[in-house]
């Protein structure tokens, strides 16, 4: 995995992504509807781990080489998990997730466009601020002004456009809406 996303063997980073499985193997996702019907209200509500069992290892000195067999980092998903992104995987390009695995915000709105656009059934338009926007969708909600949110969308669309020119996301010219429509984010070449 390191390799993968052009990371340092061991050291700091390494560290943090253990640190980082570590979190993500305590996690626990809950997804929860409500819906009223003619004579009851029906709460509908689940929960997943994305991961059933996790071996890291690492180690403090630098020179210490990679160990043989049973050393091998091994990461195990739960059935649910696995059976979550099997049937529905989302394209994105992962040289353009390698080169914005340094950019959290920026990595963000591309990982969220690659799933929007590649779901959307024609032009969608959705809103940047209030309960549903942009703003809380990206967990976004440090920019005190409006105009400072709008401002930052735009350069991280400029920073994503360096890596997929098709994207079709754009702020309406009444800066109150992202609108995007169908689309993959992934370069021809590994469709």
């Amino acid at each position: 995995m390191l390799d993968t996303f052009g990371m340092h063997h061991g050291g700091a980073q390494y560290r943090r992504l253990v640190g980082a499985f570590q979190r993500i193997f305590g996690a626990t996702i809950f997804f929860g509807t409500d819906t009223q019907r003619e004579r009851a209200k029906v709460v509908h509500q689940a929960r997943f781990n994305f991961m059933s069992e996790a071996r890291i290892w690492y180690s403090h000195d630098p020179s210490q080489g990679t160990l043989p067999g049973v050393y091998e980092n091994e990461i195990v998903l739960t059935a649910e998990f696995f059976q979550e992104i099997t049937d529905h995987p989302i394209p994105a390009d992962l040289e353009a997730v390698r080169t914005l695995s340094s950019c959290p915000a920026v990595l963000d709105l591309f990982t969220w466009l690659s799933y929007r656009c590649y779901t959307a059934r024609g032009e969608e338009r959705i809103p940047l601020f209030g309960h549903a926007g942009l703003m809380s969708q990206l967990g976004s909600v440090d920019y005190a002004r409006p105009r400072k949110f709008r401002e930052k969308v735009e350069q991280w669309l400029r920073t994503i456009r360096q890596m997929w020119p098709e994207c079709p996301a754009v702020i309406s010219s009444d800066g109150k809406v992202l609108q995007i429509h169908r689309a993959r984010a992934i370069r021809d070449e590994f469709r």
